[in-house]
């Protein structure tokens, strides 16, 4: 439920409603319209490439060796993203906050970026999707991208004053995610219809629970 409602203060009841897909309570990062079904891939790591693996010292021995490294840095995630277009992917969806490098490419390749999703909101698309996490660094970053997920849209919504991303999925089941939006006056009405519809699908929940059985 926590992540298929979201509450808007300062309109009125009357404007609640709901929305086919999911409701992400935040903005692109970088942000290209792109028409039709739209490949997504879901990443839980840093794309710019660390000079070093945790735990491993990292030497430099001259200014021309560590401007070298940078330069191999800027190389490698460009790669990246040109792989990531290659493979038609036009969104990625990304539980870290990702370098000003990454989102730079991620422009220059066509592919939206939205930051910061919680582990939650991982697990429920991964779920609803069937998608799992795209690890880029193995041995070969050049191998065709199979973790994907289908959007057959991704937009941007502007909730009262706050911009959020809202994105229809298509599952690989019957269920269909829907996002409802509460919209009240004050933080304390929205609170209170939302513990109330909660508890309401909780019911029904044990109650079709109980009929199967």
């Amino acid at each position: 439920f926590a992540e298929l409602h979201a509450a808007v203060t300062g309109l009125p009841v009357a404007s609640s409603r709901i929305l086919p897909g999911l409701v992400l309570r935040r903005d692109f990062a970088a942000y290209c319209p792109a028409e039709g079904d739209l490949r997504v891939v879901l990443v839980t790591e840093p794309l710019r490439p660390a000079l070093s693996a945790p735990g491993v010292e990292f030497a430099v021995d001259s200014e021309s060796h560590y401007q070298a490294s940078l330069h191999w840095i800027e190389r490698r995630t460009e790669a990246l993203m040109k792989h990531l277009q290659s493979n038609n992917v036009k969104l990625l969806l990304s539980s870290v906050k990702q370098d000003d490098l990454v989102i730079y490419c991620a422009k220059l390749y066509g592919v939206s970026v939205v930051e910061c999703l919680s582990s939650e909101e991982v697990a429920f698309i991964c779920e609803i999707t069937g998608a799992s996490p795209y690890a880029p660094f193995g041995d070969n970053i050049h191998r065709e991208i199979t973790q994907t997920a289908v959007a057959t849209f991704c937009r941007p919504l502007v909730l009262g004053s706050k911009r959020c991303v809202h994105i229809g999925f298509t599952g690989v089941c019957t269920f269909q995610p829907h996002c409802l939006i509460l919209c009240g006056p004050v933080d304390g009405v929205n609170e209170q219809h939302a513990a109330a519809l909660q508890g309401a699908f909780t019911m029904l929940q044990q109650l079709f629970k109980t009929v199967d059985q």
